[in-house]
């Protein structure tokens, strides 16, 4: 593991102290500002029954990872959860944030995926293609493996920086040659468009972490910081729901995103992410991620994973 960079608000918080507890029935009138994904985090939670707080909730939803941790390290939001990659494009910037909690999904949701008549069969065949892919995010970090994994580095391809819905149109008209995506999204094109899979997590692709990111300014503020341990709790009871009771899941996910439920039920075939330790497993797996971007020069510094990690819920989460 690389040694920890000096420098940076984000690696500064290491030292906060925890501010003392207060017990969610006293937690009226606090207001918690969760950052979501359509489909994501309040859909899970209703559909498990979880979403009475003890206290207000305001939801704000984002296209993908990248501009949620912005708004994070902004102070604009408290929480929210995002995909293994964008938390290290965050730490290269020197966000204001602290990964709080982990999850992890199958991988084979983690594709890239071509049109049926694509002559493309292989990864080992993606030498100058148009491979579209949201910046930062965690298809971000799955197609920089899967080109890595066949000799092949970003400057051997042509990334197409676009946001799912962008990438989706061009994709269907044939402007990009492939798409590195995840669920809804890729449950979605299968359907609609018959994509066939030629590489996905399960090649050495993706590790299928997810994390909870927390805001400096709202852990270090004792209501907030009170208020996301309850949070993250609910969190993880409402991922083991999920995974027990997938059709209800699929029905949430499809009445928040629109999305028909032919889809989201295809999306929960694989299983949902499931709560695990925010253990030194965990960190160096997503330190080899972040070296790997360092060494394609997609990351501009070195830093240390470890220096964004904040496990003052692990004692609480592990009895959850």
């Amino acid at each position: 593991m690389l040694a920890a960079c000096s420098g940076g608000r984000g690696g500064d918080a290491a030292s906060a102290p925890v501010p003392p507890p207060i017990p969610p029935d006293q937690l009226a009138g606090a207001t918690l500002r969760v950052g979501d994904q359509k489909g994501a985090s309040q859909s899970l939670l209703r559909s498990a029954g979880l979403d009475d707080f003890p206290y207000e909730v305001e939801w704000a939803t984002f296209t993908s990872g990248p501009p949620l941790l912005e708004a994070l390290s902004a102070d604009a939001i408290d929480i929210g959860g995002t995909g293994n990659t964008p938390p290290l494009f965050a730490a290269a910037a020197k966000a204001d944030i602290k990964i709080v909690a982990a999850s992890q999904g199958n991988v084979a949701s983690d594709a890239l995926v071509v049109l049926p008549n694509s002559p493309l069969q292989s990864r080992d065949q993606l030498r100058g293609r148009k491979i579209a892919v949201s910046k930062g995010s965690s298809a971000h970090g799955q197609i920089l493996q899967t080109l890595a994994a066949v000799g092949l580095t970003p400057n051997d391809v042509q990334l197409v920086f676009l946001q799912p819905a962008d990438a989706l149109g061009a994709f269907k008209q044939g402007a990009v040659d492939a798409w590195a995506i995840w669920d809804p999204y890729f449950a979605q094109v299968q359907l609609e468009s018959g994509a066939r899979v030629i590489a996905d997590g399960r090649g050495g692709g993706a590790n299928g972490y997810s994390f909870q990111v927390a805001g400096t300014a709202a852990l270090a503020d004792a209501r907030r910081n009170s208020a996301i341990a309850d949070y993250l709790s609910r969190l993880s009871r409402a991922y083991r729901f999920a995974d027990t009771n997938r059709e209800k899941r699929a029905q949430a996910w499809s009445e928040d995103t629109g999305l028909p439920i032919e889809v989201t039920r295809k999306a929960t075939e694989l299983g949902p992410d499931l709560p695990i330790p925010l253990d030194q497993r965990v960190v160096r797996s997503q330190q080899e991620l972040a070296d790997a971007f360092v060494a394609a020069k997609e990351i501009p510094r070195r830093f240390a994973f470890a220096d964004y990690v904040d496990n003052r819920f692990a004692t609480q989460l592990a009895t959850v």
